[in-house]
């Protein structure tokens, strides 16, 4: 018997059925599931030290070291976001008063150099305009001038639409005895990335993007070179659940009987594991050519409405998250809701630098497509007769 009486009654919202819209996701990220995915959400859970589950893991594993291109060891899944993964490599890599540099070119360089202040490193900031990206010249002067243990980049800025280069920083990052960390959230699936060839030491990304999973799960994989910096600590990194060797051990990456960590998200794992095996099944090199190709159009097709592409460069232009100037006149918020509202289509307005500035358009694995396109498009042109003009 209860020895208090309730104070709060039962909800009437929860008496009601739950109610999901069934729209377009065309923002960056999260995207549309594809139907292989939803399936894998519909199995019975199980417990998550069953061999079974063991199996499951391991199939991750192999799966994210083909979309990485990497033979790391330590390369596993994250129970949390992207940003997970960035406080990760974070916490596991920086101690208290080692110096950290990170290229700032958009709200995801801003937010790694919050997350090093706060386990009181030495931050340094390379700031760029948003829509530009960081030469090995630039980077070899901060080298230079602030050895840092750990350099950040991100390679798919989906804040502002750029693309970073890669090939060449990893050696230049050795050469000055410093860990690459890059950011592939926004890219990976969507554009060439070749973690071992290109020399990066940490490598992370999401599972609601290209991959077309649910939301809340990260990868991420370490060189031996990092592994060699997180065994080596002095200290403990300031959070448990984050302690990669802990959680290494979890996901048997050090020859070890495992040891229960957490509770991993077991229906979550299994959409994930069948979204990289569709990667597989699909291939890197076709999926970073179907990107491409689709987004291209985008771009034709916008600039056929007289829009204006964010960054100047077609090189540097992200495959995946299409940045557009909002046009002159209208407030951006008119215009994605009208999508939502009368096209059952999301697309959304910038974030961190580039608020205010841009519309953000992505095509996200099984959305890059041509139809995804033209559906836009049209959508597009029907706001920008319906909606009202105002100042931003």
């Amino acid at each position: 018997m209860a020895s208090h009486p309730l104070i709060v009654a039962p909800p009437a919202s929860l008496r009601k059925p739950l109610r999901v819209p069934n729209k377009l996701l065309l923002g960056p990220g999260p995207a549309n599931l594809s139907s292989r995915v939803i399936l894998a959400g519909t199995h019975q859970v199980i417990g998550p030290l069953q061999d079974e589950m063991y199996k499951i893991m391991d199939d991750i594993k192999d799966g994210i070291r083909y979309a990485f291109q990497t033979q790391n060891t330590l390369t596993l899944a994250l129970s949390g976001s992207g940003h997970t993964a960035m406080e990760v490599s974070v916490l596991n890599l920086v101690e208290p008063g080692e110096s950290v540099l990170v290229g700032v070119n958009g709200i995801w360089g801003e937010r790694i150099v919050d997350m090093a202040e706060r386990i009181g490193a030495k931050v340094h900031q390379m700031v760029k305009v948003p829509g530009e990206y960081y030469t090995l010249q630039e980077v070899e002067k901060g080298l230079t001038q602030h050895k840092p243990v750990v350099f950040f980049l991100t390679h798919g800025e989906s804040s502002t639409g750029i693309l970073q280069p890669l090939d060449g920083y990893g050696d230049l990052c050795h050469r000055h005895d410093c860990l690459l960390v890059v950011d592939s959230v926004a890219s990976l699936g969507g554009a060439p990335i070749y973690m071992d060839k290109q020399g990066i030491d940490v490598l992370y990304s999401g599972s609601q993007k290209v991959l077309n999973s649910p939301p809340g799960i990260s990868l991420i994989s370490f060189s031996e070179k990092a592994r060699s910096k997180i065994f080596n600590r002095k200290t403990k990194p300031l959070s448990f659940v984050l302690d990669m060797k802990l959680l290494a051990n979890y996901w048997g990456c050090d020859n070890n009987p495992r040891v229960y960590h957490h509770t991993i998200p077991i229906i979550s794992l299994f959409a994930l594991r069948e979204s990289l095996a569709l990667l597989a099944d699909e291939g890197l090199e076709k999926s970073w050519k179907k990107h491409q190709e689709a987004t291209e159009y985008l771009h034709r097709e916008l600039q056929k409405l007289g829009l204006q592409l964010f960054v100047k460069e077609p090189k540097a232009r992200l495959p995946t998250v299409t940045t557009v100037a909002v046009p002159q006149g209208y407030n951006w918020k008119n215009i994605t809701t009208y999508l939502w509202k009368k096209h059952d289509i999301e697309i959304v307005g910038g974030l961190g630098p580039s608020a205010g500035l841009v519309l953000r358009i992505g095509l996200l694995g099984c959305n890059a497509t041509k139809a995804s396109v033209d559906r836009v498009i049209l959508a597009l042109k029907d706001a920008l007769r319906h909606c009202p003009k105002s100042k931003l």
